[in-house]
């Protein structure tokens, strides 16, 4: 009796199209990463331009309600603004 060999079958990807998918992914990443950090210290910038905005904001408010002119730790101790825009307000002005 003679066995036949059963003939498999594989459906897949081979090795080399896995390559070309890796090569291809590589040079997007390489592309864009730049790109990102260039917007993200925009973003940055835009945002302590923000926070500079509001706490001279909440120095009119305070003006306004007071009739005397605050320092940004009066500002802070009474909560017209919070720690975070007190110390990014801060590290702005330097």
């Amino acid at each position: 009796m003679i066995k036949k060999k059963k003939q498999i079958n594989y459906s897949g990807f081979t090795l080399l199209e896995m390559l070309v998918v890796l090569l291809i992914i590589s040079v997007l990443i390489l592309l864009f990463v730049p790109n990102l950090s260039k917007h993200k210290a925009g973003v940055d910038k835009k945002g302590n331009e923000a926070i500079v905005k509001i706490v001279e904001t909440q120095i009119d408010l305070y003006v306004m309600e007071k009739n005397q002119t605050p320092t940004v730790e009066q500002l802070l101790k009474e909560e017209y603004i919070t720690k975070e825009q007190y110390e990014k307000y801060q590290a702005s002005e330097k």
